[in-house]
């Protein structure tokens, strides 16, 4: 059992089934790795790092899963792989327990009509498209649409993969990292909220790096000063590659 002072003081690997003794003042953020028996409150089938904030004289606590399943909700935007095609749609793959269905009238256009016109010439199986979820149910699936600016079939870039419950660490508060990685790669970078991500780099020396520091990001998610660290290993990298000459601090 684990008390939340002894949160305060550092973080704590807690497995499913251990014990965190709550108070009125704590506020949780990620109850979904919690669940509540008797008068207890146990951590769930999902292994998670848990961390406490005081804010405002309330203690908020945190928690980062280390694995976990991507789970769909409306407005996520994703990254998916054309796995079958039908007459009038196209099944995806979005990393998730869920299949997920875009119908050629959202991509194509209303009139399309699947008895004169074939729809593999727009996407095929193995094309990656950017896309939002626009419908989502656990007994029917997913529906994608591509009625936003910026979302469409992929034609160039490189995608990379990492646990979807990570994708938060790799935007960072206030998109403090992603805006880190891409103002130090100068890179396109598009995190997908199921855990693929897009770069287009100038060069194939950033990508490899920007591909480094995102993995790093992955591994290293549940630990503190990461953004900072980050941004010195793409400095050194970059030194050691002859990109820059010297690092500046």
């Amino acid at each position: 059992m684990y008390e939340i002072s002894e949160l305060k003081e550092r973080r704590i690997l807690v497995i499913p089934g251990d014990s965190i003794t709550l108070d009125q003042n704590t506020v949780i953020e990620g109850s979904a790795y919690l669940y509540k028996k008797s008068e207890n409150t146990y951590t769930s089938t999902i292994t998670a790092l848990i961390d406490v904030e005081v804010v405002d004289n309330k203690k908020k606590l945190k928690m980062i899963p280390l694995k976990g399943r991507y789970i769909p909700k409306e407005g996520d935007n994703v990254i998916g792989i054309v796995t079958d095609v039908s007459l009038s749609s196209w099944t995806i793959d979005i990393n998730s327990p869920y299949s997920a269905m875009l119908y050629a009238y959202d991509y194509i256009g209303k009139n399309f009509n699947p008895t004169i016109e074939n729809i593999r010439k727009y996407l095929d199986i193995g094309d990656a498209v950017l896309a939002k979820v626009a419908q989502f149910e656990r007994s029917r699936g997913v529906v994608l649409t591509i009625q936003d600016k910026g979302l469409g079939k992929i034609t160039n870039g490189s995608l990379i993969e990492i646990e979807p419950c990570k994708v938060a660490r790799v935007i960072g508060k206030k998109k403090s990292m992603l805006n880190m990685l891409i103002d130090q790669t100068k890179c396109e970078i598009f995190v997908g909220n199921n855990g693929r991500i897009l770069l287009r780099c100038p060069n194939l020396e950033l990508e490899y790096i920007a591909i480094l520091a995102i993995k790093k990001i992955d591994s290293e998610a549940h630990t503190t000063g990461l953004t900072e660290r980050i941004k010195d290993f793409i400095v050194e990298e970059k030194v050691k590659r002859g990109l820059i000459r010297y690092e500046i601090k």
